[in-house]
């Protein structure tokens, strides 16, 4: 037991630190609070919602399981009895009972409407159908159960399904944000700067003249050829051609890409009718003698470049027409002769050579060496004579010796290559001389497969010893070699070569003479 100061008896277990009688109002208050805080505090630490587990805690779950169970059987029976359809009363979506007089009334009314308002085809509409409540004669157990309550009523899910209930979607629109690009009026330079960045654009509001115009020149000026060819295909469907050929006359960035167009896509017709408007008479020849190339007979061909010889080319451009016609007009003489030779089987070189392929539109060199291989020995009067080739269509002697020294080496006709080379001085003294380099004869031999005697006489002729020594060497000139010792007098490198050659052979021998020889003074 305790006492206050004012001679209060306390218990000893109080948690009040004063007296009671001394409280006033605002000390009652905290009191109070105190009181309740505590009471709290306690039941918060002596209360759980969670309990011990127990094995009778399965036992429990299932029991609930099975009353959820039972109370869902016992609303389906509820639903489904047959017993209590007189005690559920039908009513419309107005609220109105179904089969009363003022149902009966309106469902005749809204009956003949729509009869009047519905044709024999009826037209199909986007809006969404609604079904007003006044005109349903579905009950609420109607829908719950999935059966009328008489033969003349359908359920709910039967009546959607029914044909003669339609039900027209509406057709959606696009949102804007799909079709913006199309119809959207862009300016010209947006128009260019959406093209240049590959987005689609359509060209179709630029009507005007002056608007495609404009379009036009801005697409010039971003320097980007597929925007320019993009505006120049839609100024070529849009436009007639003459206003359209007067207008890239004067901007000539985009008439380059016009023509490239057109020449990418052969369309031949516009292209020359191109160059006639803008005055271009040598492009325009040019390109119709261009069209020879879809010509497959060569007589029809022949005509054709004949008649191109009246067209207004330059100077330098005809003389290239006229050999050309020339040459296949000779070509076709050369043709039919031949052809008859070979059939006739009376000439040995076409029975020896047979011809691997028609001379009839062959290049020029190409035709030079057919005839140096087949009429070598003709006489320049002739259409067939290589040299008559050479006046007519000016070849210079240093591609008339080189397709000749190709032609006659092929067939292993090595006099006339030793004559093509054969040159005689003012003192009548006879050489051989050669308007290329005798290395590159060399080259041409060996392709040819010229035997080593015929290679040793042209190896000879180079004037570079290191050079004419390598070659020597590579072709097995075994006289070149030793002779090029000998003057160089190295014993040495003599020795080393008499094993290259073969035992016995005259090589051999001629290097054991050269080193027994006591007149030459060796370096080593």
């Amino acid at each position: 037991m305790t006492s206050c100061d004012a001679g209060c008896v306390l218990p000893a277990n109080s948690f009040l630190p004063f007296c009671v009688d001394n409280l006033n109002k605002e000390s009652l208050t905290l009191y109070v609070q105190m009181i309740k805080s505590k009471v709290d505090e306690e039941d918060y630490w002596h209360s759980s919602k969670f309990k011990a587990f127990t094995f009778d805690d399965e036992d429990d779950e299932l029991s609930r399981l099975k009353e959820s169970r039972q109370a869902v059987n016992n609303i389906r029976r509820l639903v489904e009895e047959d017993d209590d359809e007189d005690d559920v009363e039908r009513v419309s979506w107005s609220g109105e009972p179904v089969g009363s007089i003022s149902w009966s009334v309106k469902e005749t009314a809204a009956s003949s409407q729509r009869a009047d308002r519905e044709p024999a085809f009826p037209k199909i509409s986007t809006d969404t159908p609604s079904i007003s409540r006044s005109q349903s004669g579905y009950s609420l157990s109607s829908l719950f159960k999935g059966k009328p309550k008489v033969g003349n009523f359908q359920t709910f899910s039967d009546a959607l399904t029914d044909s003669s209930v339609r039900l027209y979607a509406p057709e959606l629109r696009k949102p804007k944000s799909e079709y913006k690009d199309y119809v959207s009026d862009w300016s010209p330079e947006e128009t260019v700067q959406r093209l240049q960045q590959g987005k689609a654009v359509s060209l179709e509001r630029f009507r005007t003249l002056q608007d495609k115009l404009l379009l036009l020149d801005h697409a010039i000026a971003a320097h980007d050829g597929n925007v320019i060819t993009a505006v120049l295909i839609y100024l070529k469907r849009t436009l007639c051609k003459e206003v359209l050929f007067r207008e890239l006359e004067s901007r000539q960035t985009a008439l380059r890409h016009f023509i490239h167009y057109l020449s990418e896509t052969q369309n031949q017709r516009l292209l020359l009718e191109l160059h006639r408007a803008l005055g271009r008479a040598e492009d325009a020849a040019l390109l119709q003698y261009k069209e020879h190339l879809s010509i497959t007979d060569e007589n029809k061909r022949r005509d054709f470049l004949k008649n191109c010889l009246s067209l207004p080319f330059s100077a330098e451009d005809l003389a290239h027409v006229q050999d050309h016609y020339t040459l296949l007009e000779r070509q076709i003489i050369i043709e039919v002769t031949d052809r008859q030779a070979e059939r006739g089987g009376k000439v040995e070189i076409f029975q020896k050579f047979p011809r691997k392929a028609l001379i009839l539109n062959m290049p020029l060199i190409t035709t030079l060496y057919y005839c140096c291989f087949y009429h070598y020995a003709e006489s320049e009067g002739t259409f067939s004579s290589p040299l008559n080739i050479r006046q007519t269509f000016k070849i210079s002697e240093k591609q008339y010796f080189v397709t000749a020294l190709a032609a006659r080496a092929k067939l292993k006709a090595w006099l006339d290559v030793d004559a093509l080379f054969a040159s005689r001085n003012w003192l009548g003294f006879t050489r051989k001389k050669s308007p290329l380099s005798f290395q590159r004869v060399v080259d041409i031999l060996q392709k040819n497969s010229a035997p080593t005697h015929v290679l040793q006489d042209y190896v000879a002729l180079v004037d570079d010893g290191e050079l004419r020594l390598t070659l020597a060497q590579k072709h097995k000139c075994h006289d070149i070699v030793i002779s090029t010792y000998r003057d160089m007098k190295d014993r040495q490198l003599l020795l080393g070569y008499r094993g290259k050659v073969v035992r016995g052979s005259a090589e051999e021998r001629k290097i054991d003479d050269l080193l027994s020889n006591p007149q030459i003074r060796w370096k080593n």
